[in-house]
């Protein structure tokens, strides 16, 4: 296991993504100073998407990275991708109004449908979509479920179909589900080839992508802004902070008051050894699978006959040292028949939460920009956000806008970790409570 540190702060550990992905050319460490129109700090999904992006529009983009592309949230997630953000539609519409709830909404579909379009375009890069969400429910919710699909489908143009009992149990071999939604336009990837693949591509369009480069400090330079590295600089008239949970691959922030809004949460996911037949005799369905607790189970099959399987969730900052067993037990307390269960990878990664559970995007400061804090549902929400905040650079368009009443705001601290925290459990208790009432 590779005892290094990567940005999040956790033991770099080997993960099903890192044994199986697709090599690529790497960018090497900047060593001499630099200018360009753009800085784009982090090589996660949101800073290759706004660098790819920005590049296209033929801008002089430079993107630093302090470990590896797609190392850190971007590379180490479930890979599910899908329409919407950490916070729910209803939500978004109570505060904002039916109209801009809704356009943002259609935004993240967007974002969405981008992830799948750049998929399809590069069919050798190993992403490997396979198409179809699988939302469960795990208590009778009488008909509410199904009046969902009819108001998602009818108004919004989403392409749901309900389950009932008998098709769920067909496909998913469980007592544990009650009926599903299927979305039809989900679909799940590799996460880190689906990096790689965005970094190859802004490298072929020009970007210079420096890898094993923290940024370590953020001043104001003229008109513009520079950013030193370990050896050298860079001064461009904008900066892009696309960093989540750490700023840099030393884990220091350059601008204090953004990461101070961002609270780091904690998931945990395992992929098993091989399984043969006896995986696909319980699990049938070949697309994702969540249910609809506030912190629930999600997994899908992959590499043929390996189960992924995430879920819980903590503002623990370490990674607990029974991790594969307790994942082991959640899986076998589904599938009893899948028993006994053998981890071949564990690992862990950080969500970047604000307190309002949606992005920040915008402007900090004149030429300084936020693209962060995408809350655990980030596939499609960094691709839109990446392009957001590119074509407000260019002035391609004003929908960053939209976005103006999701400002930084101060996470509360350690303070706000443990209300976080505190909230989860409080969660817990509210979905044992409806299982419990809707059994």
């Amino acid at each position: 296991m590779n005892a290094r540190t990567h940005p999040s702060g956790f033991p770099d550990a080997d993960s099903f993504y890192t044994a199986t992905a697709r090599p690529w050319a790497g960018g090497e460490a900047l060593t001499r100073d630099t200018q360009c129109d753009v800085a784009v700090i982090g090589g996660g999904f949101a800073g290759l998407w706004a660098a790819r992006r920005l590049a296209a529009a033929g801008k002089a983009v430079v993107l630093l990275e302090g470990g590896e592309v797609g190392r850190a949230a971007s590379g180490r997630n479930g890979g599910f991708v899908s329409t919407g953000f950490a916070q729910g539609l209803d939500e978004l519409e109570r505060k904002l109004g039916r109209e801009h709830g809704r356009e943002l909404f259609a935004m993240s579909d967007k974002g969405r449908a981008s992830v799948l379009d750049f998929c399809n375009a590069h069919p050798g890069a190993g992403i490997d979509p396979v198409m179809g969400r699988l939302k469960v429910l795990r208590y009778d919710d009488g008909g509410a479920l199904e009046k969902r699909i009819d108001f998602l489908n009818e108004t919004l143009g989403q392409n749901m179909v309900f389950w009932p009992r008998e098709k769920v149990r067909d496909q998913l071999r469980t007592q544990a589900y009650t009926c599903a939604m299927e979305d039809r336009n989900g679909f799940h990837v590799h996460t880190l080839n689906l990096a790689r693949a965005l970094a190859a591509d802004c490298s072929a369009k020009g970007v210079a992508v420096h890898e094993n480069t923290p940024a370590v400090s953020l001043v104001k330079a003229g008109a513009g802004w520079k950013v030193a590295t370990p050896e050298a600089s860079v001064t461009a008239e904008h900066v892009v902070l696309a960093c989540n949970v750490a700023a840099s691959g030393e884990g220091k922030s350059v601008l204090p008051a953004l990461s101070r809004a961002i609270v780091p949460v904690a998931t945990y996911v395992v992929t098993t050894e091989p399984m043969g037949e006896k995986l696909h005799e319980a699990i049938v369905w070949r697309g994702t699978v969540s249910d609809t607790r506030r912190a629930g189970d999600y997994y899908r099959i992959v590499d043929g006959d390996r189960l992924l399987w995430g879920g819980r969730i903590t503002t623990r900052v370490s990674q607990p040292d029974d991790l594969a067993a307790t994942m082991r037990a959640d899986i076998e307390r589904i599938y009893p028949q899948l028993a006994p269960v053998k981890i071949d990878y564990v690992w862990t990664g950080l969500m970047g939460y604000c307190r309002h559970k949606m992005p920040i995007l915008g402007a900090l400061r004149p030429g300084l920009w936020s693209c962060t804090a995408f809350g655990g549902h980030g596939l499609n929400t960094t691709a839109m956000g990446g392009e957001v905040v590119a074509d407000a650079i260019t002035g391609a368009d004003d929908r960053i806008r939209l976005f103006a009443p999701y400002r930084a705001l101060w996470g509360g601290g350690y303070a706000g970790r443990i209300a976080t925290q505190l909230e989860y459990w409080r969660l817990q208790a509210l979905d044992w409570w409806e299982e419990k009432r809707g059994a």
